[in-house]
């Protein structure tokens, strides 16, 4: 579980986040919504340590990670994986090596269980045989998959995807989601991630934070989320272009 409360956040004099406070459970797939430039991303960066907040707190199960010291900090971030928008893959790296690389910085195991902990990534994300391809070779949505893997090869408690439909067709999109939802259950990892997608909102969002100009405007359930009362969240629903499916559902 990962807890933010009364979370801000300011770059000069203007406000991305504005007093932000929320739970992400543990084994959920925890989504952050809103549109580009709401503060969503932030939040994920605040989370991750790569910006320092100007107030409030954040527990990675009751773990203070914003007052300790730097190398309990980093203990955290070895149990931290993540999928990055548009994959942030190594290009003069091999598939085998972009993997292979979390676990060289951070583990101690040898090179053959190295190999073995690839490979099981790569089956996992039903990748088998591409290991010494490049990631030029290989089409947006095996690039997202191999992205996984990697993010998944410390066997992370905590998993954070900045946009990772961003790029893909609505096919591969939905094999992203699934993907990531199947990981999340089999390994109870604490998932979130950061989309504007309404797809994977009504497809794999157990928990749902929605972030309009910095401001936590609505919380809730993929089950409730489309019998909210909150006019700011509605407006941004059904100005998607999902407008007629969700309208259906609803």
């Amino acid at each position: 579980m990962i807890s933010i409360k009364n979370i801000s956040k300011s770059f000069g004099q203007k406000v991305v986040l504005n007093n932000v406070t929320s739970t992400f459970e543990k084994g959920k797939v925890n989504l952050i919504i809103g549109k580009s430039g709401s503060g969503k991303t932030v939040a994920i960066k605040c989370m991750l340590g790569l910006f320092n907040i100007d107030s409030g707190g954040i527990f990675f199960d009751d773990r203070d990670f914003i007052n300790i010291k730097e190398s309990d900090r980093k203990e955290i971030r070895k149990e931290i994986g993540m999928v990055f928008q548009g994959g942030a893959l190594f290009d003069s790296m091999t598939v085998e090596e972009n993997i292979m690389f979390p676990l060289k910085m951070s583990s101690r195991i040898n090179q053959l269980d190295m190999v073995k902990r690839v490979n099981f990534c790569l089956n996992r994300v039903n990748l088998q045989g591409v290991n010494n391809l490049y990631p030029s070779e290989l089409s947006g949505g095996m690039q997202k998959r191999v992205a996984i893997a990697r993010a998944i090869a410390l066997k992370p408690k905590y998993l954070f995807c900045d946009e990772p439909n961003s790029g893909l067709d609505p096919n591969t999109a939905n094999v992203i989601d699934n993907l990531l939802k199947e990981i999340t259950y089999e390994y109870n990892i604490t998932t979130v991630i950061n989309t504007h997608d309404m797809n994977s909102v009504m497809e794999i969002g157990d928990n749902i934070v929605f972030i309009e100009k910095g401001v936590k405007e609505w919380s809730g359930t993929r089950k409730n989320f489309l019998n909210s009362n909150n006019k700011i969240l509605n407006r941004f629903i059904f100005s998607s272009k999902l407008f007629r499916k969700l309208k259906s559902v609803k």
